[in-house]
């Protein structure tokens, strides 16, 4: 295991820790099988502002920032513990490490804020910590499915505050493009990231024309390489403001829906059930509310049909709690991987001929058209002082391809799929 060194500890460490004072304010980052660092910035214990590294403060983060290196390090749970005695690492700071080891990358917040902010069970470190974890499952998934592909792992700060981590496959065995991303950010929002969220019966109440913020989620967008196998989409984000009063309001929003290039009936119902099934853990009237509007929002209106076979969506959900949201969230979140990848599993291994490879270019003309022209979360990001173009834009497929007036053959597999993007189905009854 390769190691990127950068973690200073305090004078007097036992020898497992001197092997890390070298150098001073960082972290260990691992090279991990299937992952590529691109970029490693800012690690467990602390950020960049303006280019210069802040030193950890206090005793808390130096320690945080201890135990996440040795956690990188690669070091067995035994010679973590004999390193842990030295350092007197609390409790809550050794689990949060460990459980830290298996994500793609360090959290974007500092180790010591996010465990101070979980002691107090803040929701932005919950979820934080969900979209990390999210990230890492579904990556980890695709590069065992894809039996050849590696991601690279892009680790981004957001100059007006937050950052995010980027991890995106190209040209693989299976995928075409996958990418899983995830952003923290805070800061203020802009009059026009207002004006859009005003448009949603927000009314937001400004003060001195500025809007603080903070936001986080999970965003993918897979596109394989098969015509037979369909290109997956999720999202799940949480979102806080802070009024001119000072009150504070919250709301989650998030969804997974599928897009194929040939309709295949079985994986239609297999995909919706999965994720029915997620939403009826909390209410089974979720499914069929969230579906329609899966169905409602994915609509490319200037072509009268939808994106995909749709899903789940929903936005600005703030309601029964904020406890029971978040619960819902995880738990759509572990449906993910479950409802893609069998349907990758059956089709890999699908012949298909040039003029299938045609269609799937064609269809992928049709996707990049609803997500640079009614997106919400991409104009959201467009429209987002300091926000990182790469990553919004990721869901872009590498090919596509728009031909004049093109119109499938009556009665062919391309009509088919066409007919149930203008006339939605129910997959579930």
């Amino acid at each position: 295991m390769s190691l990127l060194l950068v973690c200073g500890l305090r004078k007097g460490s036992s020898r497992a820790l001197q092997m890390f004072s070298s150098a001073a304010s960082s972290c260990l980052i691992p090279t991990v099988p299937g992952v590529r660092p691109l970029h490693w910035i800012s690690a467990a214990g602390g950020r960049r502002t303006g280019g210069k590294q802040q030193r950890l403060r206090g005793k808390a983060s130096l320690w945080a920032a201890a135990g996440a290196a040795l956690l990188a390090a690669g070091l067995s749970h035994l010679h973590w513990a004999e390193a842990a005695k030295s350092v007197a690492l609390p409790e809550e700071t050794k689990e949060l490490a460990l459980r830290c080891q298996g994500f793609m990358a360090p959290p974007v917040s500092p180790l010591d804020e996010l465990e101070q902010e979980l002691s107090r069970g803040s929701m932005r470190s919950r979820m934080e910590l969900l979209i990390l974890d999210t990230q890492a499952r579904v990556c980890r998934a695709l590069v065992a499915a894809d039996g050849g592909a590696t991601f690279t792992v892009d680790r981004w700060e957001r100059s007006e505050g937050g950052g995010g981590i980027s991890c995106v496959l190209q040209d693989g065995n299976i995928f075409e493009k996958a990418g899983v991303n995830i952003s923290v950010v805070h800061g203020h929002l802009s009059e026009q990231a207002i004006k859009q969220m005003n448009s949603r019966g927000k009314s937001l109440e400004v003060k001195d024309g500025k809007l603080p913020f903070c936001a986080m989620g999970v965003s993918s967008v897979i596109h394989p390489k098969n015509p037979h196998i369909p290109t997956i989409h999720f999202n799940y984000r949480y979102f806080e403001i802070e009024e001119a009063d000072g009150s504070k309001k919250w709301w989650f929003g998030g969804g997974t829906d599928l897009t194929p290039t040939y309709l295949n009936e079985n994986d239609a119902v297999h995909f919706h059930k999965t994720l029915k099934e997620a939403c009826d853990k909390h209410d089974p009237r979720l499914y069929p509310k969230f579906k329609k509007w899966c169905d409602d929002y994915f609509f490319i209106q200037h072509r009268g049909e939808r994106r995909g076979v749709g899903g789940i969506f929903f936005d600005d959900l703030d309601s029964p709690s904020k406890e029971e949201v978040f619960q819902f969230v995880q738990s759509c979140t572990q449906a993910i991987v479950p409802c893609y990848l069998p349907i990758v599993e059956k089709h890999r291994n699908d012949p298909f001929t040039s003029e299938e490879k045609l269609w799937q270019q064609l269809r992928r003309g049709r996707y990049v058209e609803f997500n640079l022209v009614y997106d919400r979360g991409t104009k959201f990001g467009l429209a987002t002082p300091g926000s990182r173009i790469e990553s919004i834009l990721m869901s872009l497929p590498l090919t596509a391809r728009w031909e004049y007036m093109h119109t499938p053959s009556r009665n062919s597999k391309e009509a088919e799929i066409l007919e149930v993007l203008r006339h939605p189905k129910d997959w579930v009854h």
